[in-house]
């Protein structure tokens, strides 16, 4: 499951300037249309036959099932309005950074005669430009989710645990091992 990744596309309709389409007719067509005009990719990322994306597409059919109702929901927000999700992003690593609250549990290397036992957080940490920048770039390299947080384990280690360098100084590694929830806002 790529929850990080997943976080980070449910962020991006918050700083959409246009309403997603309401019918499914007009959302399967803005789905074709962020395709290239490939209908069979559609229909896979849907988990449905090409045959419904065309009946969709000619108005026979109008009320999708609520699965996949959720499925339209999900992928077109991954692909509306993608100059305005850049624009963001770009804002996001240049000078803004992201925040992050998350449920997870989180290890920790450090020297012996301290507990590296994996423990349950609810934290809410802005991480800095670079932190988002980096998320950012990864997600757009298509980096796995283990990478993804990685990056993130690295950014509350410096941001949250560390302080900056002001505490913690010999805490060697965080990992973040089980994300419960998590949700991202740029």
């Amino acid at each position: 499951m790529e929850e990080i990744t997943d976080a980070i596309d449910r962020a991006a309709p918050e700083h959409f300037t246009q309403a997603l389409p309401k019918s499914a007719q007009a959302q399967m067509r803005a789905l074709v249309r962020a395709a290239k005009g490939d209908k069979k990719a559609v229909a896979d990322r849907l988990g449905i036959d090409p045959n419904t994306v065309r009946r969709y597409l000619k108005g026979e059919r109008k009320n999708p099932r609520s699965a996949l109702r959720e499925a339209l929901l999900r992928e077109l927000q991954k692909v509306w309005q993608p100059g305005i999700r850049r624009q963001a992003r770009k804002k996001a690593a240049a000078t803004g950074g992201i925040t992050v609250e998350v449920w997870a549990y989180f290890g920790y290397r450090a020297p012996v005669a301290t507990t590296d036992d994996a423990r349950l957080r609810h934290l809410t940490v802005h991480l800095p430009p670079q932190w988002a920048g980096r998320l950012f770039a990864a997600q757009d390299k298509g980096a796995s989710d283990q990478k993804m947080r990685e990056i993130m384990a690295e950014g509350f280690q410096e941001v949250y645990f560390q302080d900056s360098g002001s505490r913690a100084a010999n805490l060697l590694e965080v990992e973040l091992t089980g994300i419960q929830a998590i949700d991202i806002s740029y």
